[in-house]
């Protein structure tokens, strides 16, 4: 377990069965006000949990209450690179952002792909928050729709270069 520098004690581990209803919970609460947000992040984990391909999914807790989540995920590229993941969702209880536990799980995932041998990762989102951790945007990775300078890769093996699939699970609504 990873203790987060805040003002109280936190742990960062891998979901259990237990924690999928809060994990789903949370996320929902997360992005409830998000702008970009259509509120599928949860339908989202689900999915992915339920296709088997919720590759690192890890919980920060709070006296036990998981109050963050991060997802990794496999992507497809179309240039056939293998083992390429990609970050998110991840999610703080609005209460408890600003206080590095988002911050935290990123790093802990990272760290985690990296240990799986995995050759690089992707994010889609803000290019202020994703850069401090290394992610930049590169021409030779594109996810369509998106302006390009929110589409960010980091190569750990080998690159990569094509178009960028999510999984389907990423289609979840809930509906």
């Amino acid at each position: 377990m990873l203790a987060i520098a805040t003002r109280k004690a936190m742990q960062i581990s891998a979901e259990t069965p237990a924690d999928i209803d809060a994990i789903f919970a949370l996320t929902q609460q997360a992005f409830r006000d998000h702008p970009h947000s259509q509120q599928t992040e949860g339908h989202i984990i689900n999915a992915l949990r339920a296709a088997g391909v919720l590759t690192v999914s890890l919980v920060a807790r709070d006296g036990g209450r998981p109050v963050g989540h991060v997802a990794f995920s496999p992507v497809t590229i179309s240039d056939g690179a293998a083992d390429w993941y990609g970050l998110g969702p991840v999610a703080v209880l609005p209460a408890m952002q600003g206080l590095g536990i988002g911050t935290a799980l990123i790093q802990a995932g990272l760290a985690e792909l990296k240990a799986l041998g995995a050759a690089g990762c992707v994010v889609l989102g803000d290019p202020a928050y994703y850069s401090r951790f290394g992610f930049t945007a590169t021409a030779a990775l594109v996810y369509p729709g998106v302006p390009p300078e929110y589409f960010m890769a980091q190569a750990y093996r080998r690159p990569a270069s094509g178009q960028v699939t999510y999984h389907q699970g990423f289609a979840a609504t809930g509906a």
